[in-house]
């Protein structure tokens, strides 16, 4: 009766999968004489004994990478319009926030240092001045931009400077994210009060607000998401706000990092939680079972179908993965990528609509912070285009390899000086092999 039941069920799925008539017997054949994976993959789980691998492979919404709207390669293109300095180090643009449309115009704000001087490195914290930044964020203030395509830009000025002491953010303002809520602007943001590396990167989220995209910013000069108590996974700081309107809310994604800082500062986990609140400057209440995803450093999300998705990028377990929540909250992953935009804020349409059903998104504006061919390093903002979207069919970004030169393997991936210890070590482990 049960190799009946399997039978039926594996022909039935084959069919409702598109399979010919001559697959879903074989298919079913198949499964109830050996109870093995059927070569005609069927469209939901079968009924049969799988191992875990196999089954996991049904917990993402499609089995194969090509076929989900949730993967997607990243192509990115330089951006026209922006001074670097020569790329002498004094000159950074980093961590854009999603880029906005009005009135023709879209609207990018970003973190901007320009010092006398180079940083000295959050390991050198302590040599930092009110005129010599610690890290490539410190001493920094919000700046923003416009542009009618997206790759050609035009630096418009400060949006929010360093407010004066005491007031939060006086020593550097930093990693913004744009929130539009019935007719106003807000923007969130890290404000720091010490040099960033000092006791590590403590900063809390503070918020400006503006009738329009253009300006005056009003700085509400107070914390909007604050640290948790001591003790708790984000004790020490609140980074990377990411801001959309969802179920008639304000849902604020947010990063920290722990296990570090300073007595097992090698050891740090990076995750992500969530804060909620009823309007734009009202409270963020922190929801109870953050963080919510495991794993990235400067991810992005946006609202997909019911839910939400987020592309998580490095730092993690679960880094390089493209996860989905159908209620906002219990993340899972749903997709494997590469090379996803550092920091990137992706233009989405909806982000702020209130929608109940989210389209993805396609390009957006991210940094890469190498730039340089010798430290001190600076960081410049780049556009990136993907296919995360529904609207949007492009096998451009579908196909599920990467190959790069072999020269990439080499300088980045090679031994360096490591290598004669390296070699050493291998003729050590090959001589005891042989005693």
């Amino acid at each position: 009766m049960k190799f009946k039941l399997i039978t039926y069920s594996l022909s039935l799925v084959c069919l409702l999968a598109g399979c010919g008539v001559n697959d879903a017997k074989q298919a079913s054949k198949q499964a109830s004489q050996t109870q093995t994976f059927p070569h005609t993959v069927p469209k939901n789980k079968p009924d049969i004994p799988l191992s875990p691998a196999m089954s996991r492979m049904f917990d993402y919404s499609a089995t194969r990478p090509q076929n989900s709207e949730l993967f997607s390669q990243f192509k990115y293109t330089k951006l026209e319009g922006f001074d670097y300095n020569g790329g002498d180090g004094t000159i950074t643009r980093r961590d854009p926030s999603r880029p906005i449309l009005v009135d023709g115009k879209y609207y990018i704000w970003y973190t901007k240092r320009h010092t006398e001087v180079p940083p000295v490195g959050s390991k050198r914290a302590e040599l930092a001045t009110d005129t010599i930044p610690s890290t490539d964020w410190d001493l920094a203030e919000l700046w923003y931009a416009t542009s009618s395509d997206g790759l050609t830009w035009k630096e418009q000025g400060v949006a929010v400077p360093r407010p004066p002491k005491p007031n939060p953010g006086h020593r550097s303002v930093a990693t913004p994210d744009i929130l539009v809520w019935e007719g106003k602007y807000y923007l969130y943001y890290q404000a720091f009060n010490e040099p960033s590396g000092l006791k590590g990167d403590h900063s809390t989220v503070v918020a400006s607000w503006a009738d329009s995209p253009e300006g005056p910013w009003t700085a509400v000069n107070r914390a909007v998401v604050t640290p948790g108590k001591k003790g708790d996974w984000d004790q020490n700081l609140i980074h990377d706000p990411m801001p959309i309107v969802y179920k008639g809310k304000v849902y604020m994604y947010f990063k920290s990092t722990y296990n570090k800082w300073s007595d097992n500062r090698s050891n740090y986990h990076v995750a992500h939680g969530l804060a909620i609140a009823d309007s734009p400057l009202g409270e963020f209440k922190k929801y109870p079972l953050n963080p919510v995803v495991n794993s990235g450093h400067e991810t992005f999300y946006f609202p997909f179908k019911e839910g939400v998705a987020g592309v998580i990028i490095r730092d993690g377990i679960e880094r390089n993965t493209v996860q989905y929540a159908e209620d906002g909250m219990n993340f899972h992953v749903d997709a494997n990528i590469s090379m996803p935009p550092v920091a990137g804020g992706a233009h989405t349409p909806d982000a702020f609509t209130n929608t109940e059903y989210g389209r993805g998104v396609t390009w957006g504006i991210s940094h890469f912070i190498n730039f340089g061919e010798k430290r001190p390093f600076h960081t410049e903002l780049l556009r990136f285009d993907c296919d995360l979207s529904l609207d949007v069919h492009e096998p451009l970004f579908k196909s599920p390899n990467i190959w790069l030169k072999p020269d990439i393997y080499f300088e980045h991936m090679g031994l360096g000086n490591a290598k004669k210890t390296m070699v050493e070590r291998s003729r050590q482990a090959a001589k005891q092999s042989e005693q």
